[in-house]
């Protein structure tokens, strides 16, 4: 292990992120879940068609993990910086307003507007 203070980040990676994606998508599963996301993995569980249940469920759990790394970063608990491209320092927690997780998710948002690779709209309809 590198030193006491990486650990200390990859903690907090592994239990504010990563363990809170694996909860957030396991609660997808319930039967109870009333979501956009449970209810289109339902409907996938019901086809068995393996191709298009991962197309599906791999944007899906990528999302929330990104969310929940966000969620993280907005909440403090993850305190990260970001240099940008033209050398300025921001401190994502103060300077997000506690607003990524949102603004990640949002319509539009940063997944419609960045990503290169399929996404899952379940607000579309509200633009």
């Amino acid at each position: 292990m590198p030193n006491t203070k990486i650990d200390e980040f990859a903690a907090i990676l592994v239990k504010q992120v990563r363990d809170a994606a694996i909860r957030g998508c396991d609660r997808k599963l319930r039967q109870d879940a009333r979501g956009p996301v449970a209810k289109r993995w339902r409907q996938l569980s019901r086809d068995a068609n393996l191709e298009a249940v991962a197309n599906t469920l791999i944007p899906d759990i990528v999302d929330e993990t990104v969310f929940q790394l966000l969620r993280a970063v907005d909440q403090g608990i993850l305190k990260l910086s970001f240099t940008a491209s033209n050398a300025e320092k921001i401190e994502l927690d103060e300077d997000g307003f506690g607003e990524l997780g949102g603004w990640y998710m949002g319509v539009p948002g940063w997944r419609s507007t960045y990503s290169e690779e399929r996404l899952i709209d379940d607000f579309s309809s509200l633009r």
